[in-house]
Order: C-alpha cells, then sequence, then structure tokens
C-alpha cells in the first residue's frame, strides 16, 4: 500500500520491523495450507482491547480473558468434533463460562462425553446431529425465498435451523408459504429480525481506500499479490483506484450472488502488508492466521465508513437473501457497518475471519451484519494469507 503523506491511515513502518515479507505482485504457487493455529500466548493489541471494551463492555482484563478463553476455544473445536464422532451436533463459545460447548445426541456414549469433558469443553445432549441440521439447511436453499425472508441459518445451541423473517413481512402470503415449505423440510425454528439485509458498497466520497467506478468499498486481507474484498464491489477486469485515486490493480476474481467474494492484484507502486488498519482512531492490528472462531465468540470488524466496531459470531453457514439474489456459507455477527465499509476485515484476536457482505441497521442504532469467510476465499483462489 502506498504511505498516505499527513496522514495516519496505516502506520506501515512500524510493522516492517516484525519481519520480512514477500514483494507485491508475488502469486501464489499452491492452493492456500492449513489455516494457522490461533497462539494461545499471542498478546491483544489495544486497537482491539479498546474496541472490546467499547462494543462489548469488559474492563481491559475481562477482555484479555476472554481472548485468551476464545483461542483455547478456537483449538479445541476440530478435535472435539473428530472425538463426537457421528453423535456431534455441533459446538459454540459460551462467554459465560469461558468454554467451547459441544453439543451431542444421546447416542454419544459415556467415552466419548468423558474424552469431552476431559479435553476441557462442556457438553449438552442435543435431539439432532449437525448432518441433520445442514441437510435440513441444505433443503431450505433450494427453495426461492421471498423478499420478506432475511436468511436462514443452523443454530447449534438451539438445536434448529433459524428461519429469520422481517418483521413488518411476517404475514405476507409469500413469506408464509416459504416458511411452511421450510418446516417441512425439517427443524426450523421461525424468529423476526428488524430488517432486510443489503450490502454495504455506497458512492464515492473522498479518503476511503478503494474505488471501483462510482462504487466505495473496504480492502479485507491482503493475500501474497493482491488482497480480498467483497464480490460485489466490483466484477471480473475491473479496474481498482486507492485512496489518492492511483491505480492499483483489476479484480482477478469475483463471484456475486451465491457468494460474495473476490481477489484484487496489487501492483503499480502499492504493496501489501499484513495489517488491519485502525484508519487513525486506533493502532493497526497484526494479522497471523486465519483459524476459525467459533459461534458465540468476540469478532471485530474494520471499515472505511465506521472504522473499528466489535460484536459476536452469532451463526455460520448462514444464507442471505439480499434482493440481488441469496448469497451461501455466510458468517453473521452482532456487529454494526454502514455503506462503504463492504469488503471490510473482521478478525478475531489476531486471526482474519472473513470480508464484510451486508447486513441491516447501521452503528447508530444498531443492527446485524455478514461475512464471507476468509479461508472460503483464499481456498476457492488459490490464495495465501499474508501474515506477521
Amino acid at each position: 500500500m502506498r504511505r498516505r503523506t499527513g496522514l495516519t491511515h496505516a502506520v506501515v513502518a512500524a510493522a516492517l520491523l516484525i519481519g520480512s515479507w514477500a514483494a507485491a505482485g508475488t502469486l501464489p504457487a499452491s492452493a492456500q495450507e492449513a489455516p494457522a493455529a490461533a497462539d494461545a500466548s499471542a498478546p491483544a493489541s489495544p486497537a482491539l482491547l479498546d474496541a472490546m471494551r467499547r462494543d462489548l463492555g469488559l474492563t481491559r482484563a475481562e477482555a484479555e480473558d476472554r481472548l485468551a478463553a476464545e483461542r483455547r476455544a478456537t483449538a479445541l473445536a476440530p478435535t472435539a468434533r473428530k472425538t463426537a464422532g457421528s453423535a456431534y451436533g455441533g459446538a459454540w463459545f459460551d462467554a459465560q463460562s469461558g468454554r467451547l460447548t459441544v453439543a451431542v445426541t444421546p447416542d454419544a456414549g459415556a467415552t466419548t462425553v468423558r474424552a469431552l469433558r476431559e479435553s476441557g469443553a462442556a457438553v449438552r445432549t442435543v435431539e439432532h446431529t449437525e448432518q441433520q441440521l445442514d441437510t435440513a439447511k441444505s433443503r431450505l436453499d433450494r427453495l426461492d425465498a421471498p423478499a420478506g425472508v432475511a436468511s436462514w441459518a443452523v443454530d447449534p445451541a438451539a438445536n434448529t435451523v433459524v428461519v429469520n423473517v422481517v418483521e413488518d413481512a411476517r404475514t405476507d402470503n409469500d413469506v408464509r408459504a416459504f416458511v411452511h415449505k421450510a418446516r417441512a423440510a425439517g427443524p426450523v425454528t421461525v424468529r423476526t429480525v428488524a430488517d432486510a439485509p443489503s450490502t454495504f458498497a455506497a458512492g464515492t466520497v473522498g479518503g476511503d481506500p478503494y474505488y471501483t467506478g462510482n462504487v466505495r468499498c473496504s480492502i479485507g486481507f491482503s493475500v501474497h499479490g493482491g488482497f480480498v474484498t467483497a464480490g460485489h464491489c466490483g466484477g471480473v477486469g475491473q479496474q481498482v483506484r486507492g485512496w489518492d485515486g492511483s491505480y492499483i490493480g483489476n479484480f482477478q476474481g469475483s463471484s456475486f450472488p451465491g457468494n460474495d467474494y473476490a481477489w484484487v492484484n496489487v501492483g503499480s507502486g502499492w504493496w501489501t502488508v499484513p495489517v488491519v488498519l485502525g484508519w487513525g482512531t486506533v493502532p493497526d492490528q497484526l494479522v497471523r492466521g486465519s483459524a476459525e472462531a467459533p459461534v458465540g465468540a468476540s469478532i471485530c470488524r474494520s471499515g472505511s465508513t465506521t472504522r473499528w466496531h466489535c460484536g459476536r459470531v452469532l451463526a455460520k453457514n448462514e444464507t442471505v437473501n439480499y434482493a440481488q439474489g441469496a448469497v451461501h456459507q455466510m458468517t453473521k455477527t452482532s456487529v454494526c457497518a454502514e455503506g462503504g465499509d463492504s469488503g471490510g476485515s473482521f478478525i478475531s484476536g489476531d486471526q482474519a475471519q472473513g470480508v464484510t457482505s451486508g447486513g441491516w441497521g447501521n452503528c447508530s442504532s444498531g443492527g446485524e451484519t455478514w461475512f464471507q469467510p476468509v479461508n472460503e476465499i483464499l481456498n476457492r483462489y488459490g490464495l495465501t494469507l499474508h501474515t506477521a
């Protein structure tokens, strides 16, 4: 990224002391390797702690303790899934206990339950396996959803597929018909939300990270040779300009709807660094990997309009029904966002999570936001995350 004279847009000089990074323009030779594991001893940046204190109501000590607990839960989650086997009903981070909760069906034997508890997980018995719930959700994905249906996803804690209906549309005939078909697909619970989701692109205004035509969006994460962002921000071949109006590169891959991801090559005097920008409000956050945080974990977002905001992971593998069409495999959060934040970074601790897609509400009254998981984008395009 070009150095921005006179502004604290990106504090690159200090980051360069961390280690040597590949030069801009280096293309990946192979598909993304397994995501780096979360380091339980990695320190939390002041920026992250401040944002968690502001948005989650935590003290600095509570934020540090929570991040440490979430790192342990993130590391435990893959082992817990394997231990539970065919009885696995999902897992989530419980902020109150600071532990990973693993759901299992009654088929799980005493040996399995004991092994899960000895590993540090809490265990809850549920009726449906994750596979059964995923199958039910897949049936919903094949339905044509009306505009009054906002999204649907598996909720492991509730052990059901949750269909979110816009409150003002709950009596609409098309919405009623969709809900009727959804209930026939498997265990389904209907909840209401305040508004329909929309993407967070915005018209051109000055002083933001990149533009395509008259659309302003936000950089997600640096990869070797470029950066990842939201697919609705531009199509393959479109030129991308930076905050100073200079040419950065072009969209090399883009998918929307169905997915909402893209990647842009970087050159022409621009380079990539493994940081999430604080936009002059908080110090920049180094990115050290992409271990996936569990449902219930705290998460923060950086975008060019609303800067740093934090919240919790609410659901995974959610299908979001935008006006342009449904987008699959999204992660829902309680973090707010606004126009121009699209494509920006979602990060948990120092682990990259995904790029901002859309949502409802704003950062004055609150709302919910979805992101496209970053590991899916890396694997789709054979990219390698740029890490510190």
